[in-house]
């Protein structure tokens, strides 16, 4: 019919536990049209937004929880390929693995290579950033201390010269979100000062700071502290390092990996109980071997051997570090609430809103609110992954598995 225009498809999810920025709500109902939330809250009371009939076909989620898709701002790979391989393929699968596992929002984590090299990857990332496909591009090294390397390539490292710094923010046309450096580096209070002027996070990691540099670093605008305890100083009673300043101040948020191998879970309730949910981002700094079996992967120029769902270097003078993780962030919810104590909430926070709002994405995802993108992920009782949508259309079906 001329001047009419079909109507937006409408997705009634009810009868879950939903987690909203209030709380849970029983029995409640999630509300979505098109790519966007429309309601959310208890039965059919809505959060907000549209009013009209809700009471159609609804998909029956009894048993379940209803929770906001998850935010990773630190993965290197995944599905056998990584973002390092700067191209647009590689990088299809690395988000499209992640998003089957409820990470409906990513940043690309590069790993320390040649200058020239990382600006290459950087271009060709950013083009699915505008496309929608990424969150950004997270730059991890080059400029990063040699004593603190982990699984970077320790020939390839280098001082963080500003100079260097806005090159490779320049390559991303407007698309960096993050770069993790070590700020006790010539250069790198001032590259700290730089980034944060253009928009960028500062991150602090891989990084043999003392307790005051690091202060210095988040006095000059670091806000964020990459994969905390690894990669850094351990915290001593003379010697706090860069641990307890990062998690002391309260302008930093602080990134936890949460897979049982990075960190002693005692660890982890300490910082997550000293920073608050508010203040942490449960990352995976996954890199190609997640969603794989073990074997051979590479991470930048160097290879990865994954044993038990470990990775570690397997050669060079770096072999035997770890080598990221083969963690997804909807194993990471499962072993918060199941094995670390933290409550339902928090999780939420952590995996979701929090990430989101550091990354400055928290007026489009991050929480189920109406007038947001319909970002979600359904949970069996268990909390073993049973759904997924992202932009209103599901990755997962949940009827279906």
């Amino acid at each position: 019919m001329v001047g009419r225009t079909a109507p937006t498809a409408r997705t009634v999810l009810a009868g879950a536990r939903v987690v909203l920025p209030t709380g849970v709500v029983e029995d409640g109902r999630v509300t979505v049209e098109g790519r966007h939330i429309v309601e959310a809250g208890a039965g059919g009371t809505a959060t907000g937004g549209a009013q009209g009939d809700n009471s159609g076909p609804a998909l029956d989620l009894t048993g379940h929880w209803i929770v906001p898709g998850f935010v990773d701002m630190h993965v290197h790979g995944g599905g056998g390929a990584s973002f390092s391989a700067g191209t647009p393929e590689e990088a299809l699968t690395v988000a499209h693995t992640h998003r089957r596992r409820g990470t409906t929002t990513l940043l690309a984590s590069t790993v320390t290579g040649d200058l020239d090299d990382l600006a290459r990857q950087a271009a060709a990332l950013s083009e699915l950033v505008e496309q929608g496909e990424l969150a950004g591009v997270h730059f991890e090294g080059p400029f990063i201390s040699p004593h603190r390397c982990g699984a970077h390539q320790p020939s390839l490292l280098r001082h963080p010269d500003p100079a260097d710094v806005r090159k490779l923010v320049d390559a991303a046309r407007g698309t960096a979100k993050m770069m993790t450096l070590a700020p006790e580096l010539p250069g790198g209070l001032d590259s700290v000062r730089l980034l944060a002027d253009s928009g960028v996070i500062a991150a602090v990691g891989h990084t043999d700071a003392a307790y005051e540099a690091a202060l210095e670093a988040v006095e000059a605008g670091a806000t964020v502290a990459t994969h905390l305890f690894n990669a850094m100083p351990p915290l001593l009673h003379r010697e706090p390092g860069p641990v307890a300043a990062l998690l002391e101040d309260e302008r930093v948020t602080i990134e936890l990996i949460n897979d049982g191998t990075h960190l002693h879970p005692a660890a982890l309730r300490l910082a997550f109980r000293r920073a608050g949910a508010d203040r942490v981002a449960f990352i995976t700094d996954a890199m190609g071997a997640a969603g794989m079996s073990d074997g051979v992967y590479p991470l930048g120029p160097m290879e990865v051997e994954v044993t038990d769902g470990v990775a570690r270097i397997s050669s060079g003078p770096t072999a035997g570090s770890i080598a990221g993780s083969t963690l997804t962030l909807d194993r990471a919810f499962a072993r918060a609430v199941t094995l670390d104590g933290l409550s339902v909430p928090e999780a939420v926070q952590a995996l979701s809103a929090t990430p989101a709002r550091v990354l400055g994405l928290d007026d489009r995802v991050g929480s189920l609110e109406a007038g947001k993108d319909a970002d979600l992920v359904v949970l069996g009782e268990d909390f073993g992954l049973v759904g997924v949508m992202r932009r209103g259309e599901w990755v997962i079906d949940p009827e279906v598995g």
